[in-house]
């Protein structure tokens, strides 16, 4: 009894430490992976000695299974095949070709710099394809970058979190077994990998048909729904397990894929119940990794584990990057961004200790130390420099946009998204007609299905982080009742919406809302064109050669300065055209002074304009 209530004590001791790191994650906007690993090296054997490798008994490879399990079932759930189409070629590319390069690559440098064999070699390298939701999603919770770019790491994580797991258990019984040939590798592996299928297809199928058929009952339907999808993924994880060792990985990401973009019921009480039981495991799991490691292991590697990591790093992730978007709809900064942010997750961490138990019980102590040690001198210098500087870096590359939320996927909405993305911003439109969902986002848009109308629609499209909502369907009624919505519950800083009926303007005003009208915006760009002809062929090319931007000052070289004085400091072929204050704009002539607050309007070519927007507001840069 007392070692139960040991047992007890740990385990509501490292959930409630990894509480406080998921809140000073929230606090600081840091990913919470940072605070646990650091949590776990201080309550371990080389600090505070609260958790050691005997904490656990023989309990540890089932707590560390199950866990793991419900981790990738909660990320393969979040998985939206919808989002894949946001960057199809470079989804694919980073899960086949970039995990190839990941393995080969790591295998040669881990080979050379550390001398092992080539078994072990693969092997780390097998585990250190997988970056991982685990690590991924935290980070794009504090960084939000376009969707592409999000949709892009998230599938990365989730698909080479299950192909690194099986490609590691094939070569560690390869290793054990003494399996050379590749017929019989490639046997192991799609054993595995099938039997998974299979049964997460089962399972799903099941939970799906009790979901969607069966009254789970009148008063605790959304409760019973919930335990329903946890206790599935559980059982998929056991299942696959007993059929082949390590296909449990497999099966409850079929499973979690498969349910989440199935039409499920009470799919957000499920989802909301899923993401608080997952936060606690994760907590737990990786505080518990990091504090089984001693640091021996790592000081053992030398010079040689710094040489993998930093090759890891440095360039082998870049360079699958860079051959799998090449050719994609990714900007350079975008690529950097991506390479310079993989850290390694759960999945490498908890498979290596698992196999690490393994090396030791068969009296092959050096391999394991190798394996740990490698394996955790990534994860750790990855998670610290990558996932904790990762806003930084994000902010550094000029990645994170404004998000644009426009509602009708029509010609007029995309044609402003199209004009929005090409200046950079990160646009995701709303539409409810699936064959205009279909043509936009052949047209390489970002399209959410759905109804505008509907607040749950606008959450999932992202309106809470939204700076910009434009409703610009040939519904006034709909408009008026998209920028109700978009004003009582996301607060964005403007809302804008297409007026078709001139007489409804001031229902849109009476809203704070700034009303565009059809008809003034035709019958002004019609006397644009009579009287203003060359001022009309140069706004037509805002985006491509020219370019209009305005701006608040914030630059201490700006405030209290003349227009005059600050002219031989801007770019070449760039001027302030306009200067507003106080809710009055001028054109300023050179006696103009500047103010703190003050919005400038810069006018000049792509480049120079872009130069003048950092001059002035060094901090949007």
């Amino acid at each position: 009894m007392a070692a139960a209530g040991n047992l007890i004590t740990l385990v509501a001791a490292l959930i409630g430490v990894g509480v406080v790191a998921q809140i000073l994650s929230d606090r600081f906007q840091i990913p919470s992976v940072v605070f646990l690993l650091a949590f776990g090296v201080v309550l371990g054997p080389e600090v505070l000695g609260f958790v050691g490798p005997d904490s656990f008994g023989n309990a540890l490879s089932a707590i560390v299974g199950l866990s793991v399990a419900i981790i990738v079932f909660e990320g393969a759930f979040h998985l939206r095949i919808g989002r894949l189409r946001e960057a199809p070629a470079a989804t694919l590319k980073l899960v086949t070709i970039g995990a190839a390069i990941a393995l080969v690559g790591t295998a040669v440098v881990v080979h050379y710099a550390l001398g092992v064999g080539w078994a072990v070699a693969a092997l780390i390298g097998a585990l250190l394809v997988a970056t991982g939701p685990t690590v991924i999603a935290p980070i794009l919770e504090v960084v939000p970058v376009r969707n592409r770019v999000g949709a892009a790491l998230e599938t990365e994580g989730i698909v080479n979190d299950v192909t690194a797991a099986i490609l590691a258990i094939v070569i560690f019984e390869a290793i054990r077994q003494d399996v050379r040939a590749p017929g019989e590798l490639f046997a192991l592996f799609a054993q595995r990998l099938g039997s998974g299928v299979v049964v997460g297809l089962a399972v799903a199928a099941l939970v799906f048909y009790a979901l969607r058929y069966v009254d789970l009952s009148p008063g605790n339907a959304p409760q019973n729904a919930r335990l329903l999808v946890l206790g599935g993924a559980l059982v998929a994880y056991g299942a696959a397990e007993a059929v082949a060792t390590e296909a449990g990985i497999a099966a409850v990401a079929t499973a979690g894929i498969l349910l989440g973009n199935a039409d499920v019921p009470y799919e957000e009480e499920i989802t909301d119940f899923k993401g608080d039981v997952t936060l606690i495991v994760l907590s737990f799991v990786f505080i518990t990794l990091a504090a089984l490691l001693q640091f021996e292991y790592l000081v053992g590697l030398g010079l040689g584990g710094l040489i993998v990591a930093a090759v890891v790093a440095l360039v082998i992730r870049p360079l699958l990057v860079f051959v799998s978007t090449t050719g994609d709809r990714f900007t350079r900064e975008e690529q950097l961004f991506m390479s310079f942010v993989g850290p390694r997750g759960i999945i490498p961490a908890s498979v290596a200790t698992l196999f690490a138990v393994e090396f030791r019980a068969e009296g092959m102590p050096e391999v394991a130390n190798v394996l740990v040690g490698t394996v955790f001198l990534v994860i750790f210098l990855t998670v610290a420099l990558e996932a904790g500087l990762a806003r930084q870096i994000a902010e550094f590359l000029d990645v994170i946009p404004m998000r644009v939320i426009i509602i009708g996927a029509g010609d007029v909405g995309q044609t402003l998204a199209r004009r929005l993305e090409n200046r950079g911003e990160n646009v995701v439109l709303i539409e409810r007609d699936v064959n205009t969902v279909e043509q936009a986002r052949n047209e390489g848009l970002t399209v959410h299905h759905g109804d505008g109308t509907d607040t749950e629609v606008l959450r999932s499209a992202g309106a809470e982080n939204a700076k910009i909502v434009a409703t610009t369907t040939g519904d006034d009624d709909v408009n008026l009742l998209v920028s109700q919505l978009a004003e009582s519950k996301f607060s964005p800083e403007t809302i804008l919406a297409r007026v078709n009926n001139p007489d409804n303007v001031d229902a849109f005003e009476d809203l704070g809302v700034r009303a565009i009208s059809s008809v003034d915006a035709t019958a002004m760009a019609f006397d644009d064109y009579i009287e203003r002809p060359s001022l009309v062929n140069w706004m037509n090319e805002i985006g491509h050669e020219g370019e209009v931007q305005e701006i608040e000052i914030t630059s201490e070289d700006l405030i209290g300065k003349t227009v005059a004085e600050i002219g031989p400091d801007l770019p070449p072929r760039c001027l302030i055209a306009l200067v507003a204050r106080d809710g009055e704009t001028v054109v300023p002539d050179g006696d103009c002074t500047l103010e703190r607050g003050d919005r400038i309007t810069f006018i000049g070519d792509n480049e120079s304009v872009a130069e003048a927007l950092a001059f002035a507001h060094p901090d949007e840069n």
